[in-house]
C-alpha cells in the first residue's frame, strides 16, 4: 500500500508539472441571478486564458479546501455600498466578491479581471476594497442613421432594415460592442433613431403605418429581444431614443401628412397614432427606456409641453396599464431646443421618474472649463433632483483623427459633476457618428476599421472618469502608460510618449474651434479649415446664438481682438493669436512623442503607424490654421488702417498656409475616404456638403488656391486703384430679376420700394431696401393672422426660382425665426440656411431684415410629389419594392383630377350656378400600394379599406357643413338623391336596399362590396369573404386569417333583400 500511495502521489505530481496550472474555484449561489452567473463566466475566461484551471461551483458556497484559491461570488443588502457598488475582501485563498446587486457583482469581477490582466495574470486581488460609480448612468450611444438621407426621406427617418443596417443584425459584434460596455463598467445603451416604431411594433388601429416588410419585421423583434436580454444580463440598460414628431412614411402618405413639419400643430390623429405606438413599445418591450427628443421637428415650447404630458407620458401609461404593471420605467427627456425645465415642472405630477439630458457642451468638445447660458440649463436641469445625463454629443469637431486625451476627458468629467452638477453620462463615438460601425480609415482592399477597435481609448477613458473622476493625476499617467504599453507591445516608460501625443494633440480641435468656430456638431467641420472670409467676419454667416458665450474660457474672437488693438482697449481672457499659437507647440510636441515611441512598438503596429500619420496631420493642420489666421489679422489691420501693406504681408502667410495645407492632403488622401460622417446639406462652414460633396481635403485644396489666387488679383487691382493706373468705375448694383409664377394664394402683392407698405395691419412702410429688391414681387401680410394661422404660400412654375423671404433681426416671440440648422434639422432643405442678403430691408418701427432664398426646382405642373416612377413596369413589384415612386405617381394623378375639378368647380361660379348645383365626389375604388406587405398592388385584388374605401364629398347647397363620421356606401346615394331632389315619395325600400345618408339612426355596421370573383360583408374589424359556392372565409382587416369566425347574423337579411330583385 505505502508504494501504491507514492506511486499516486508521483503521478499526480508529475501532471500538475505538466500542465503547470494552479486551480482556482469560482463559488456562487444556487440563486444566483443571471448578473452574476455572467460575472462569472467574465472572470472564468480571464483565468482561462492567464493560464489557471478554473472549476466553477453553483450551490454550496462553503469554502471547504483552504489549498485552493477560492472566489466566492453573492449579492448582498449592503447600505453602506453605492448601488452597483461592490466589495472585495481577501483572507488567505479566499476572495469574497460582493455586491450590492447583481451589476455591483459583475463590477466586482472586472476589477479582479484588470488586475489579473494587468499584472500579467498574477492573482494580486485586494485585502479590503469598496468601490461604487459615481455616476448613475454611464452609457455610449449608436445611431441607427446614415450618411446620406434615403431616397423618399428625410432627416433622421431610417427604418431598421438589412439593407440599411446589416451591422444590426450581427449578433457577435453586439456581443462585442456589450462586453467593451462592461469592461469600461458602463450600464446604458442608448440606441437613437428618428421613428424606430415603425419599425419594431405593430398597431392594430393602424396596420398600415408598419414601415418594413414581414420578414424584417420578425427578425427586429428577434434582434432586439436578443440585444435586451444580452444588455439585461450585463447590467446594461437598453434606452431608445426618437425624435418629436416624426410619422412612419406609411402613415404620413395614408392621411396625406409630411412625415416631419416643424410647424404643424398637433392633431388628434397625430396624437393618437403616436400614442398607441408608444404603448405598444412599452407593452412589447417594458424594460426599455425611452429617451424623448421634444426639439428640431416641434414648433413651439408650449406645443412640447402638450405633446409630453397629454401624448408620450400616457402612451407610457397605457402600455404599463396593458401589462398589469405599476412600476414606472424611465422617460428620460432630452434639452435640445425646447424648455426642458417648464416640460419637467408639467410633468413631475404626472409621471416621477424622469431623467434630464442635455449637451455637455453643445455638439462639439471644445473645454472642460463649461460656462454661460449653457451651464445654466445643466444646473436647472441638476438642481431638479432627478437623474441629470451630460451628453457628450461630439459630431464634427473630432472628426476623423484618432483622438483619446485622458487628461482632458478626466477634467471634462470633473466639470460635468463640480459646474453642471450632473450625475450620469452619454457618449457618442468620437468619429463617424453617421457610418456607425466603421471609421473614416481607408485600408487595403476596400476593408474598413471598426469604430470599437480604433476607438477603444476613447471609451475607455469616459467610462473609467464616469465610475470615478477623482483619481490622481499622477497615478493615472501611470495607468494609462501601462495601458498603451500593453495595446502597443511597449515599455510603460516609451508609451508615455504615446500618451503625451493623445494628449497634445487632444488640445488643438477643442481650442480652435472655441476660439474661431462659427457654429459646431454636423454644420462645421473644423478639420476641413476654414476661408479667409469665415475669419475675418464670422457674423456674415450667422455665429450660433450662446456658442462663445459657452463653449470655453472668456476670449476674444479674431475680429475683436483686432479692434480692441487698434481702439486700445483692454482685452479679457482668451487671445486669438495666442491659442493659434498654442496649436502648433502641441502639434510639434504630439510628433515629437509619437515618433520617440515608434522604435519599440512590437504590437498593434498597423494601427500604430495610422496613429503617427494622424499626429502628422493635426501638426499640419495646426501650422495651416496658424498662419491663416495670421493672415486674416493682417487683412483686419488693413480694414482698420488702410495700409496696403498688410495686405502684401498677408500673402506669403497665406502661401505658407496652403503648403502645410498641402502637405496635410497628401498625409489624408490614401490614409481617409472623408473629414466628416454627415454627408447632406447639414454642412455649411466651411463649405457645403451637399450630396457627399466636399468631404475631403483633396477637394477642400483646390477651393483655397482658388482663394489665394483671387486675393492676389483683388490685391493688384486695389494697388493699380492705388497708383492711379486703374479707372475707377461705379458699379451700379442691378435689380434682380422677378420670376414669372403663377400665384395660387390669394395675398395682394405690391412692387417693393421704399414708402410701400408690406403688412395689411401695420402701418411702418419701407424706409430703405437693398437694390437687389427694388421691383420684385411682395406679397402683403396681416401679421396678427400670420402668427397665429402661420404663413402658407401656394404657386406654380415651369422654372427653377427662389422664394425670397425676408426674417426679422430680433428674438422677440412675434417674429418668425431664421432657418437655424443648430435647432432645425431640415433648415436647408431649400438652401435657405444662409441669409443671401443682410440687412436687406428696414421698415419703420421694425426691426432690420436678413433675406433667405428657398430654391425651388423646375418641375412639372402635376410631379410635384417625387421620387416619381415615371414608366411603369408591373413585373417589377414585389413584397419588398419600395412603394414611394409608384405611390408618387398616383398622387401626381390625384392632383391631376383635382385639378379639373376645380376647373369645373370654378367654371360653375362663373356662371353663377354654385349656388344651386348639387356636386357629388367620388370614385369606385381605392389603390392599393402593398399596404399590409401581402404583395396587393392597384385595386380589385382584395377587400381590405385601401382598396375599396373611398372618398365621398358633397356640396350641397343650403345644408350645413358637417362630417359624417359612420359607415356608409354608394348604395346610399340613390335614397339620398332621389326623395329631396326629385321629389320621391315611395318608401325607400322599394327602390334600393341602402339609405339615406343624412340618416344615422337602424344603420348597419357593415357594407355588402362585390368583386370580380368573389363577394365580401365588411365589418369594422373583419372581412368575411364569399366564393362562388357560398363559402365563407374570415379575414382581419389587414387580409390575414380572423381569429372571429363567427358566422354573421345579417345573413339572412342579405338573402332576403336579395331574393326581392330575383326574377
Amino acid at each position: 500500500m505505502k508504494n501504491t500511495r507514492l506511486f499516486m502521489f508521483a503521478a499526480c505530481t508529475l501532471f500538475l508539472a505538466a500542465c503547470g496550472r494552479q486551480t482556482v474555484k469560482i463559488m456562487t449561489p444556487p440563486d444566483a441571478s443571471n448578473r452574476v452567473l455572467f460575472g462569472a463566466e467574465q472572470l472564468q475566461t480571464t483565468l482561462d486564458k492567464a493560464g489557471y484551471q478554473v472549476m466553477m461551483q453553483q450551490g454550496d458556497t462553503t469554502f471547504s479546501d483552504p489549498e485552493i484559491k477560492t472566489i466566492l461570488l453573492t449579492e448582498v443588502n449592503d447600505t453602506t455600498l453605492k448601488k452597483e457598488g461592490f466589495h472585495i475582501s481577501t483572507t488567505g485563498n479566499l476572495t469574497r466578491v460582493s455586491g450590492r446587486d447583481g451589476s455591483g457583482v459583475i463590477y466586482g469581477c472586472r476589477e479582479l479581471i484588470d488586475r489579473v490582466n494587468d499584472s500579467d495574470g498574477k492573482l494580486n486581488f485586494p485585502e479590503e476594497l469598496k468601490d461604487g460609480p459615481e455616476m448613475v448612468l454611464r452609457g455610449a450611444c449608436v445611431g441607427l442613421q446614415k450618411m446620406t438621407y434615403l431616397p423618399g426621406h428625410g432627416v433622421y427617418e431610417y427604418p431598421y432594415t438589412p439593407e440599411s443596417f446589416p451591422w444590426f443584425y450581427d449578433k457577435e459584434q453586439w456581443i462585442k460592442y456589450l462586453d467593451m460596455l462592461v469592461a469600461n463598467r458602463m450600464n446604458s445603451l442608448y440606441l437613437w433613431n428618428g421613428h424606430p416604431f415603425a419599425s419594431l411594433v405593430k398597431l392594430e388601429d393602424y396596420p398600415f403605418a408598419l414601415e418594413v416588410d414581414e420578414e424584417t419585421f420578425k427578425m427586429n423583434e428577434e434582434m432586439f429581444s436578443f440585444l435586451t436580454e444580452e444588455a439585461d444580463k450585463r447590467g446594461i440598460f437598453v434606452i431608445q431614443m426618437f425624435y418629436n414628431i416624426i410619422l412612419s412614411k406609411p402613415f404620413a402618405e395614408h392621411y396625406g401628412l409630411k412625415t416631419q413639419d416643424r410647424n404643424r400643430p398637433i392633431t388628434p390623429l397625430i396624437a393618437d397614432y403616436t400614442r398607441k405606438s408608444i404603448a405598444a413599445f412599452i407593452e412589447k418591450y417594458p424594460n426599455v427606456g425611452l429617451l424623448v427628443c421634444l426639439g428640431e421637428a416641434m414648433c413651439t415650447v408650449e406645443d412640447d409641453v402638450e405633446w409630453f404630458t397629454k401624448t408620450i407620458i400616457p402612451g407610457v401609461k397605457d402600455g404599463l396599464q396593458a401589462l398589469g404593471r405599476t412600476d414606472e420605467p424611465p422617460l428620460l427627456l432630452r434639452a435640445h431646443d425646447t424648455d426642458c425645465k417648464l416640460v419637467m415642472d408639467a410633468a413631475l405630477p404626472l409621471y416621477k421618474n424622469l431623467y434630464t439630458m442635455h449637451k455637455y457642451n453643445g455638439e462639439s468638445l471644445t473645454t472642460y472649463e463649461p460656462r454661460g447660458p449653457w451651464s445654466k440649463i445643466h444646473t436647472d436641469l441638476s438642481s431638479l433632483g432627478s437623474i441629470h445625463i451630460s451628453n457628450v454629443h461630439i459630431l464634427a469637431n473630432l472628426e476623423p483623427f484618432r483622438w483619446g486625451s485622458p487628461d482632458f476627458v478626466q477634467k471634462a468629467v470633473t466639470a460635468m459633476h463640480n459646474v453642471h452638477g450632473a450625475n450620469a453620462l452619454h457618449l457618442y463615438p468620437q468619429a463617424s457618428y453617421w457610418d456607425w460601425p466603421y471609421t473614416a480609415d481607408k485600408l487595403p482592399n476596400n476593408e474598413r476599421e471598426f469604430q470599437l477597435d480604433r476607438d477603444w481609448i476613447w471609451y475607455q477613458t469616459w467610462g473609467r472618469y464616469a465610475w470615478n473622476c477623482h483619481r490622481d493625476r499622477t497615478d493615472e499617467m501611470g495607468y494609462w502608460d501601462h495601458q498603451l504599453g500593453k495595446f502597443y507591445g511597449t515599455s510603460d516608460e516609451n508609451a508615455s510618449n504615446i500618451r503625451v501625443a493623445y494628449e497634445e494633440s487632444g488640445e488643438i480641435a477643442p481650442k480652435l474651434l472655441r476660439r474661431f468656430g462659427i457654429t459646431e456638431g454636423n454644420r462645421q467641420t473644423l478639420l476641413l479649415g476654414m476661408f479667409m472670409s469665415q475669419l475675418v467676419n464670422p457674423y456674415k454667416y450667422t455665429i450660433y446664438p450662446g456658442f462663445y458665450e459657452s463653449c470655453g474660457p472668456e476670449g476674444e474672437k479674431l475680429i475683436e481682438y483686432v479692434e480692441k488693438e487698434w481702439k486700445k482697449q483692454p482685452h479679457v481672457g482668451e487671445m486669438p493669436l495666442d491659442i493659434v499659437a498654442q496649436v502648433i507647440e502641441h502639434g510639434d510636441k504630439a510628433v515629437a512623442a509619437i515618433d520617440k515611441a515608434a522604435g519599440s512598438v512590437s504590437s498593434n503596429k498597423d494601427e500604430f503607424a495610422r496613429l503617427q500619420n494622424d499626429m502628422h496631420c493635426y501638426r499640419e493642420f495646426a501650422y495651416a490654421f496658424n498662419l491663416k489666421v495670421k493672415a486674416a489679422k493682417l487683412v483686419l489691420d488693413y480694414q482698420w488702417g488702410k495700409e496696403i501693406k498688410n495686405l502684401e504681408e498677408a500673402i506669403p502667410l497665406m502661401e505658407q498656409s496652403l503648403e502645410h495645407y498641402r502637405k496635410l492632403v497628401e498625409l489624408t488622401d490614401e490614409h481617409y475616404l472623408y473629414a466628416n460622417s454627415m454627408q447632406t446639406a447639414q454642412r455649411r462652414i466651411p463649405i457645403g456638403g451637399d450630396d457627399g460633396k466636399n468631404k475631403t481635403w483633396k477637394e477642400l485644396l483646390v477651393h483655397y488656391e482658388k482663394e489665394l489666387e483671387n486675393f492676389k488679383a483683388n490685391l493688384a487691382l486695389l494697388k493699380e486703384k492705388q497708383n492711379g493706373n486703374a479707372v475707377t468705375e461705379t458699379v451700379e448694383i442691378a435689380a434682380w430679376t422677378p420670376a414669372n409664377v403663377k400665384l395660387i394664394s390669394n395675398y395682394p402683392t405690391v412692387k417693393v420700394d421704399e414708402g410701400i407698405s408690406l403688412f395689411v395691419d401695420v402701418p411702418g412702410k419701407i424706409e430703405a431696401v437693398a437694390p437687389e429688391l427694388k421691383g420684385m414681387k411682395a406679397l402683403r401680410f396681416n401679421g396678427n393672422e400670420q402668427r397665429e394661422k402661420g404663413t402658407s404660400i401656394t404657386f406654380e412654375t415651369d422654372a427653377p426660382v427662389k422664394l425670397l423671404v425676408a426674417y426679422f433681426k430680433d428674438d422677440q416671440k412675434k417674429y418668425a425665426k431664421a432657418p437655424k440648422l443648430e435647432i432645425d434639422a431640415s433648415a436647408n432643405d431649400y438652401g435657405q440656411a444662409e441669409p443671401v442678403l443682410t440687412n436687406a430691408v428696414r421698415i419703420n418701427g421694425m426691426p432690420l431684415a436678413n433675406v433667405h432664398a428657398y430654391s425651388f426646382p423646375k418641375e412639372s405642373k402635376y410631379e410635384v410629389f417625387k421620387p416619381y416612377w415615371g414608366s411603369i413596369n408591373h413585373m417589377e413589384l414585389n413584397n419588398s419594392f419600395d412603394p414611394a415612386p409608384y405611390l408618387a405617381r398616383y398622387k401626381n394623378s390625384v392632383r391631376y383630377a383635382d385639378n379639373l375639378i376645380q376647373k369645373v368647380l370654378d367654371y360653375l361660379e362663373e356662371k353663377h350656378l354654385l349656388d344651386e348645383t348639387i356636386v357629388v365626389i367620388s370614385s369606385d375604388h381605392g389603390d392599393e400600394f402593398n399596404d399590409n406587405k401581402l404583395n396587393f398592388w392597384g385595386h380589385g385584388g382584395n377587400f381590405t379599406d385601401a382598396q375599396i374605401k373611398v372618398p365621398l364629398v358633397i356640396h350641397w347647397p343650403g345644408k350645413k357643413p358637417a362630417n359624417i363620421e359612420y359607415m356608409t356606401s354608394h348604395l346610399d346615394l340613390v335614397p339620398t338623391l332621389l326623395p329631396e331632389v326629385l321629389g320621391c315619395e315611395n318608401p325607400t325600400e322599394d327602390y334600393s336596399v341602402g339609405m339615406s345618408i343624412w340618416k344615422e339612426a337602424g344603420r348597419r355596421n357593415w357594407v355588402y362590396s362585390k368583386g370580380w370573383s368573389r363577394d365580401a360583408f365588411v365589418e369594422p374589424n373583419r372581412i368575411v369573404l364569399i366564393n362562388a359556392a357560398g363559402a365563407l372565409e374570415f379575414l382581419d382587416k389587414t387580409y390575414r386569417p380572423s381569429k372571429d369566425k363567427t358566422i354573421p347574423a345579417y345573413i339572412p337579411e342579405v338573402l332576403k333583400e336579395n331574393s326581392r330583385y330575383l326574377k
